[in-house]
């Protein structure tokens, strides 16, 4: 799982295309000062394939432009390359195309004088979703919050017929089915909510744990149903959706 967060390697992003443009600040509103590079459609681009968002269309890789008062400019000229090998860019359009697995590979923009990096992974095709801890429980405490974040609960990216390589670098999406309300809420390793999604690790593994508001339960016993899907092209992987149920029960005296 890619533990970078994107909102961090956007900023990384802007501040190197700020930087290199404050030799010689353009001060015409139609004149870029700086840009950033808008989120990728998804955070890796599929071997033999171009880079498509959730739904399977392709995108490009796109920016937003600034002139010096911070008001949005069009830049004159955007071009695109790469520093590693396993990608190809349209220099023109920024289409990306998967040429070899990678876990990680560097793109260019360049407007005028300026430009900033893309970090891209390279992954196989996923074929099939299997599971990995799809059951587990949890003993939670009135008291004790910190024991109130279950193990983390997952699933499997394959590539191939025999399902014998792993997928790294690819989105899988978690949803909760029940109970709903702020129950139970989706977290990250770190315990942060809001995290609906996550990219499979060097093991093709993604996974979400759930957190109890131990003081919203309305039974003492019972479970949390979680959603887990992937899909290429927009057609659902191999054995997608798949069901994760979390137990919970009071931790004893």
């Amino acid at each position: 799982m890619i533990r970078k967060s994107s909102s961090a390697l956007f900023a990384l992003m802007t501040l190197s295309a700020v930087a290199l443009a404050c030799t010689d600040i353009p001060t015409a509103a139609d004149q870029v000062l700086s840009f950033t590079i808008n989120p990728l459609p998804s955070p890796s681009v599929v071997v033999g394939d171009t880079l498509r968002d959730s739904s399977g269309v392709v995108r490009p890789i796109t920016i937003t432009a600034f002139n010096f008062q911070g008001d949005t400019a069009v830049p004159p000229k955007i071009r695109f390359l790469t520093l590693d090998r396993g990608l190809r860019v349209d220099s023109l359009t920024g289409i990306v195309r998967g040429d070899s697995a990678r876990s990680s590979a560097k793109l260019i923009v360049v407007v005028g004088s300026i430009q900033a990096t893309v970090l891209m992974g390279v992954a196989l095709r996923p074929d099939t979703m299997a599971p990995f801890n799809v059951r587990d429980s949890l003993s939670y405490s009135l008291l004790d919050t910190t024991v109130n974040v279950s193990p983390a609960l997952g699933v499997k990216l394959l590539h191939g017929k025999n399902a014998d390589s792993a997928v790294v670098g690819y989105r899988v999406s978690f949803r909760m089915i029940s109970p709903t309300g702020t129950v139970a809420q989706l977290v990250n390793d770190p315990g942060n909510p809001g995290t609906t999604a996550d990219t499979t690790d060097v093991s093709g593994v993604a996974s979400r744990r759930i957190k109890l508001n131990v003081a919203q339960l309305t039974t003492i016993s019972d479970s949390v149903v979680v959603m887990a899907s992937a899909s290429y092209r927009g057609v659902a992987v191999r054995g997608s959706p798949m069901r994760l149920v979390l137990k919970y029960k009071p931790k004893a005296p």
